[in-house]
């Protein structure tokens, strides 16, 4: 009989359809596309990451080492005594309680100035633009023009416009001597949280009119309409209104007046019990020359920025959402 031989059976390949490769172009493609558009932004990252977050990673390092300029000898790895001393340094201490004194001070004034000034403009009256403009004016000064400002134009008890005020006033009612204070040595945190208000009150203002002018026109005119007063028309619609934008304001105050470094040093010297957290460091860094617990006492303040800052993220992205579902 014949015999019949048989072939192995071969390995069958997987079938690529027609549509599966179809669908793998498609996703190279998409890929491609999606490089192509990060790509430009790649520099720039880069750039960021060098700029911000090594010089960031360095002050860690160097928080948790013992490094004065003054004993280079003394130099090694200092674990966890530099965050210890700056938790119990009674200048850090006060400090803190500086700042928080002149941050909550600065912005709650802030606020209420720029809430009233907001419900100013958003009136129609001849002339609008024009005060629109000035009023923005201080925020749009350097911050170092501003405190010099204040120090020696406003608060010079020789030559300052508040003593020359005060000498005229006393003048019409015929007194021969005027009070003549020294406003930095009597008052030396109003006269830093003055420079500020003044400056903030146009970034409080800003933000509170153009929550203002995204409240619905139909709303407050029937309630109007209804014979609602303009006090009830604040109190029940503009004021729940604004309270993403009083929120958003606020937060973004507090990271910018926590930071505050300018009016402190130029005012005052951080003297007279003015010293925040800020000029604190910069003591501690260029006087003291001890940067292993400067870097440690920096740490803790981007710690606590950050904080607030997530707190300011999270009011602008319900406040974002809030806009597109309208």
């Amino acid at each position: 009989m014949p015999t019949q031989t048989t072939e192995a059976p071969r390995p069958v390949e997987a079938a690529v359809t027609p549509s599966g490769r179809q669908a793998a172009r498609t996703r190279r493609a998409q890929r491609a596309k999606d490089w192509a558009r990060r790509a430009p932004l790649l520099p720039a990252l880069v750039f960021l990451i060098i700029v911000t977050q090594l010089p960031f990673v360095a002050t860690v390092v160097i928080s948790f080492t013992r490094w004065n300029a003054l004993a280079p000898d003394n130099r090694g790895f200092a674990a966890l005594d530099n965050y210890l001393a700056v938790f119990t340094d009674p200048a850090m201490r006060s400090s803190v309680v500086t700042t928080v004194l002149l941050t909550v001070t600065v912005v709650l004034v802030s606020l209420l100035l720029g809430l009233g000034l907001a419900l100013l403009l958003d009136r129609s009256f001849r002339g609008r633009g024009i005060v629109r403009t000035l009023l923005i004016t201080p925020f749009l000064v350097v911050p170092v023009a501003s405190a010099l400002l204040w120090k020696h134009a406003l608060y010079n008890a020789s030559y300052g416009l508040l003593n020359g005020a005060l000498t005229w006033i006393w003048g019409l009612f015929g007194s021969d001597s005027p009070p003549q204070p020294d406003w930095m040595t009597d008052s030396p945190l109003a006269a830093v949280e003055m420079s500020l208000i003044w400056q903030w009150t146009p970034f409080m203002m800003l933000i509170l009119l153009a929550g203002l002018q995204s409240r619905p026109a139909d709303a407050v005119e029937a309630a109007r309409m209804d014979g609602a007063t303009p006090f009830d028309i604040f109190r029940y619609l503009t004021l729940p209104h604004l309270r993403r934008y009083l929120e958003l304001a606020a937060l973004l105050g507090t990271v910018y007046v926590v930071q505050n470094f300018d009016a402190v040093f130029t005012i005052t010297s951080g003297g007279l019990g003015t010293a925040n957290l800020p000029f604190t460091i910069y003591q501690t860094f260029y006087q003291a020359h001890d940067y292993g617990q400067a870097s440690a006492q920096g740490v803790i303040v981007v710690l606590c920025s950050l904080l607030v800052a997530t707190f300011a993220l999270r009011s602008v992205s319900s406040l974002l959402r809030e806009e597109v579902t309208r």
